[in-house]
């Protein structure tokens, strides 16, 4: 596409490529091939995706946004280190402070194509297999994150759902998974024992003990019941902090 002064504008192509770049890096990290704390080389990346250097900057500078990676003075961009014990807490004790806030208002404002949504979302989470496959953990993250910004934006507040998007907290999440399958490789107890952490969240007993709990948190806010839907939240992310942490706490000790 070419403009009036015979420059090529940013068209359609030029936005697939960003956006793909962006996506190719991003799981690079996420899948610790680019591990924790490691340099990212843009000219090294340019090669390896056979694009210039250009898509690549643009692609480091939204990761730096979105906390994965930090750009070094003189040196280009490493690759963020995995949350703190400390950071986690941080984290879940900031998210404990406004979901809880957000489930009540979303019982009060929610209109019935938000409820729709969340029931939709339910339904997507249900046919998630339920097999010892461990590959199943992403896409209850994945869900995790959904319902939660859904609920965020039922409350009617954008900056509550634009709080919540900027704790990236299922980008952690994946992080903290993707890193057990290391801890699995070298040291199979250890490995064995974070595993847990995720198996009992989000594949126990007859159901994700996680969806069940969406499940409660939908219903509250479908029937209008503000002070259970708040509840129903506040516990919800107490249980998680409370169950991720002996994990986080775990791979600090390994990275």
């Amino acid at each position: 596409m070419i403009g009036n002064s015979g420059r090529p504008l940013a068209g359609p192509q030029r936005l697939v490529l960003a956006d793909g770049t962006y996506d190719a890096v991003r799981a690079m990290i996420l899948d610790h091939q680019i591990s924790p704390g490691e340099h990212v080389g843009i000219d090294e990346l340019a090669r390896s995706l056979s694009i210039s250097q250009t898509p690549v900057r643009e692609a480091l500078a939204r990761l730096e946004a979105d906390g994965l990676v930090t750009k070094i003075p003189l040196r280009g961009y490493e690759a963020t280190d995995l949350l703190s014990v400390q950071q986690f807490d941080d984290l879940f004790q900031f998210r404990a402070l406004i979901e809880p806030w957000a489930a009540t208002e979303a019982s009060r404002r929610s209109t019935r194509r938000q409820n729709e949504a969340l029931a939709a979302e339910l339904n997507r989470a249900e046919s998630i297999p339920l097999s010892k496959v461990t590959s199943t953990y992403p896409e209850f993250i994945e869900h995790d994150t959904r319902f939660h910004a859904l609920v965020a934006r039922a409350s009617g507040s954008r900056y509550v759902e634009e709080a919540f998007t900027r704790t990236h907290c299922h980008m952690h999440l994946f992080r903290v998974y993707k890193a057990t399958l290391n801890i699995e490789a070298n040291s199979p107890s250890e490995g064995e024992f974070v595993q847990n952490m995720f198996e009992e969240y989000y594949r126990g007993g007859k159901g994700p003990l996680a969806l069940s709990e969406h499940v409660e948190i939908a219903a509250a806010i479908a029937g209008g019941n503000g002070v259970a839907a708040g509840e129903l939240m506040f516990s919800h992310i107490e249980s998680s902090r409370q169950r991720f942490i002996p994990a986080v706490e775990a791979l600090n000790a390994k990275f």
